[in-house]
């Protein structure tokens, strides 16, 4: 009877014991898959994390060099973002770690955002002295367009009052004459009589013109185009100018009559058309011809 109430306590221990043999199994696999489960999303966590830095470096990077100001605080924090990156890289993953990697990449979020306003702040105060400075310029050009109009345009009245003050001849005429032993000129056309060129002309009344004393040049060119008369050598600022005759007149602003007297030599003196020219000075104020036969 003993032996037969040891064999049923047997029996109900090992039924016991199984029980919890096969409990104990189902618990340990169920550990094991919430454990892999748990680490596997560690894992994902940990690659949003290092994807979350990575981020964080390119728009650090795009910012460096766009800002000198802030050139050197961008580096630093760039590099406390890929110190951390490569800490995240190289850690094994477990709830702690990552919680406190999370709080750091919050924090370097947050800084980023801060250093980005001043980014953005300082680059529109930039851009609105750029566009001040670009208005300036345009100003200062438009201003420069109007003077040098205006330099122009003084240029181009002080040369139309320059032409408008010069002396102008009327009446202008060239000829041969012969000399009398009394003095008085006689008009001839025939070259081997004819002893002197007479240019005879009127200076205009000018009101613009500088009265006073006037340097009067004439210039006379045979067939040949050769200089009949004195060789009067003038230095002028635009260098040296030679003429047949010279004379000084005074002149008031009103009309006045000029007659030039060139000399002859025979072997200047040929049948043909002969060149008068007559300068104030250098400037050239008129021209005419004439025929000797």
């Amino acid at each position: 009877m003993t032996d037969h109430k040891s064999n049923n306590a047997l029996k109900i221990l090992t039924g016991v014991l199984a029980v919890a043999l096969v409990a104990l199994g189902i618990y340990t696999i169920k550990f094991y898959n919430e454990e892999k489960e748990n680490q596997q999303l560690l894992q994902q966590e940990k690659a949003v994390i290092e994807g979350e830095l990575n981020d964080l470096i390119i728009k650090y990077d795009e910012a460096i060099g766009s800002n000198e100001e802030l050139d050197r605080e961008l580096v630093a924090a760039r590099e406390r973002i890929v110190a951390l990156r490569d800490s995240v890289q190289d850690m094994e993953a477990n709830l702690a770690l990552i919680a406190r990697y999370r709080r750091e990449v919050s924090n370097l979020k947050a800084e980023k955002e801060q250093l980005f306003r001043v980014v953005d702040s300082l680059s529109n105060q930039n851009q609105r002295l750029i566009t001040e400075i670009d208005s300036t310029n345009n100003v200062l050009l438009e201003r420069t367009r109007i003077s040098d109009s205006l330099k122009v345009q003084t240029q181009a009245m002080g040369v139309k009052i320059d032409q408008a003050s010069q002396l102008k001849v009327s009446n202008l005429r060239g000829q041969g004459v012969i000399e009398r032993n009394s003095g008085r000129l006689v008009k001839n056309d025939r070259t081997r009589r004819v002893d002197k060129i007479r240019t005879c002309f009127s200076l205009t009344p000018n009101a613009l013109a500088a009265a006073g004393e006037k340097d009067l040049y004439v210039q006379v060119y045979n067939p040949n185009n050769e200089l009949v008369g004195d060789q009067i050598a003038v230095q002028h600022d635009g260098g040296v100018m030679v003429y047949s005759a010279a004379t000084k007149v005074f002149y008031e602003n009103e009309e006045l009559d000029v007659c030039i007297l060139a000399n002859t030599v025979s072997d200047r003196l040929i049948e043909g058309n002969y060149k008068v020219l007559v300068y104030q000075g250098a400037n050239l104020i008129g021209a005419t011809s004439f025929s000797l036969r």
